[in-house]
């Protein structure tokens, strides 16, 4: 038996309102660029020797492996983030990891936590860290905001 494996990934992230959670969960995977695709939710792992391409339009209602960070919250004035890193391996033979936070707080301090997920998963491993790729996303909630960031995998 043959399983399909992902060779490619990008980076995807957004920031938006609604007028229920759900639809601000929703408006920011539009601002994402996902928003019109079937997410499937994955875990951490990066295939080897995935290669990062430019983010793509994809097939409306394609299935979509995607490992994602989302903070929702309908507390006007709360600041919101969400953040995911990827950890490339020296040794192309090896799988990445993909690592996901979400706060209540700044964006800056999403990807610091973010990041040090990546370094703790590959020190683990006793994996050689080659480059460690993030996006993220924030903003202040003005009723209800949600915010997305995803690592999406592609044949």
């Amino acid at each position: 038996m043959v399983f399909a494996r992902p060779d490619k990934f990008f980076l995807a992230a957004g920031y938006a309102e609604g007028q229920t959670p759900l639809n601000a969960f929703d408006n920011a995977l539009m601002k994402a660029g996902i928003g019109n695709t079937n997410l499937m939710r994955i875990s951490s792992i990066l295939p080897p020797a995935a290669v990062e391409i430019p983010a793509q339009v994809l097939p409306y209602g394609a299935l979509v492996p995607t490992a994602y960070a989302e903070e929702t919250c309908e507390v006007p004035g709360t600041v919101i983030s969400a953040a995911v890193a990827t950890g490339v391996p020296e040794d192309k033979g090896l799988p990445g990891i993909i690592m996901e936070h979400h706060i209540l707080g700044d964006e800056a301090r999403c990807r610091r936590e973010v990041v040090k997920k990546v370094e703790e998963a590959f020190a683990q491993r006793g994996y050689k860290l080659k480059e460690i790729k993030t996006a993220s996303a924030s903003g202040t909630v003005q009723r209800i905001g949600s915010a997305v960031a995803a690592v999406v995998l592609w044949l």
